[in-house]
């Protein structure tokens, strides 16, 4: 793996490549509260046949992190990962975006706006807009289990994450999930990449730039609550798969309910004993199901 470093709308964003540039291209999207490291574990097994091309997206790890909510709207994110995408294939569509977490969003985001960039999406335990919007509004598990996103939200809450070494966002990191692939060495990594209160903004600013609405446990939100999502103007017209580690507790199977009915060719695949984590849990797993699903095309 190396870094190269891209100047994007005038600012700067780090991005790690591995394998041979000829090669199919695979970009991988990270979520929260990840940076490129997201795809440290996976890339290995994948890098001898792709390329792999991890940035780190705004407001994380070594890329431009403004402190602005407004900067963090939904199409700024998408045109990033666009930018990127189309410095290393200018000329021609890549194989394949692969979204974890709020990198999916940004990847089913480029799936709607840019579907001749790239061939194929693939999504590990992340969620589509509108599913996952019906979820969070029904008052039921999954806006039980999504609290968190009004906390995080709330101003101050870079400082609560960042206070102590930390541990608030360890905490909420792995909090009922495995951890054990948590070495000493990734903590530190992780930790340096998070930087202080200042930098966590950026981090945070993806959830308060979200139109995204999350009701209370037992209190459903009504229709009038809810963003616009025309679903006409949300659909996946490409081959798609979604990896699901089916022990998350973060992001329960109710948020992807409907998916198939706005997808013309959905591939969904379970990947036992593991969790949100599954990239780092399952790295060997994960890479076979993504073989599979690619030597389709």
């Amino acid at each position: 793996m190396r870094s190269e470093t891209l100047t994007i709308a005038g600012h700067d964003f780090h991005v790690v490549v591995a394998g041979d540039p000829a090669k199919p291209a695979i970009l991988m999207l990270h979520g929260f509260p990840e940076y490129s490291g997201a795809f440290f574990d996976l890339i290995p097994h994948l890098q001898d046949d792709f390329f792999c091309i991890a940035p780190d997206q705004r407001g994380y790890g070594q890329s431009w992190r403004p402190a602005k909510v407004a900067d963090y709207a939904p199409s700024k994110l998408i045109a990033d990962a666009a930018a990127v995408l189309n410095h290393f294939s200018p000329a021609k569509p890549i194989a394949a975006v692969l979204g974890h977490d709020w990198g999916a969003a940004v990847a089913y985001g480029l799936a709607f706006r840019h579907p001749e960039r790239f061939a194929r999406l693939m999504i590990a335990n992340g969620v589509h807009p509108i599913p996952f919007q019906h979820a969070l509004a029904a008052g039921g598990a999954q806006s039980e289990a999504s609290q968190y996103i009004d906390w995080l939200r709330a101003e101050g809450s870079e400082e609560k994450l960042c206070a102590n070494d930390h541990a608030r966002l360890l905490g909420l990191f792995s909090d009922q999930m495995d951890m054990s692939w948590m070495t000493a060495e990734k903590r530190g990594a992780y930790q340096a990449a998070w930087g202080d209160a200042r930098q966590l903004r950026g981090m945070v600013n993806w959830y308060r730039a979200s139109s995204l609405k999350v009701a209370s446990p037992g209190v459903p939100l009504t229709a009038e609550d809810l963003p616009n999502l025309p679903a006409e103007m949300l659909r996946v017209a490409m081959p798609h798969l979604l990896l699901w580690g089916e022990n998350d507790t973060a992001l329960l199977p109710e948020s992807y309910e409907g998916l198939s009915e706005l997808c013309e060719d959905l591939t969904q695949r379970s990947i036992a004993g593991a969790d949100h984590w599954l990239l780092h849990q399952k790295p060997g797993e994960v890479a076979e199901q993504i073989r599979a699903f690619l030597r389709q095309a």
